[in-house]
């Protein structure tokens, strides 16, 4: 069975890509992790992550940051 990736089932796939790029945050920052959450999610990227037309979700955590960082 091969699932398609809609903006309607997109967000099942959206909290573990979340917490995997937070952690780098946090671990990169010296931060908290509660905090490079809200940094991710005030972001230009995760704006762009929730939107299924920019196929984001293809990436990984580290190409999510590399394009947080690059934001």
């Amino acid at each position: 069975m091969q699932l398609e990736v809609t903006q309607q089932n997109l967000h099942l796939f959206l909290p573990g890509k979340i917490t995997n790029v937070a952690a780098i945050i946090a671990d990169k920052t010296h931060c908290t992790m509660a905090e490079a959450m809200r940094r991710f999610y005030a972001s230009k990227t995760y704006q762009q992550l929730q939107q299924e037309n920019t196929k984001l979700w293809h990436l990984g955590a580290v190409g999510l940051y590399e394009l947080y960082c690059d934001a």
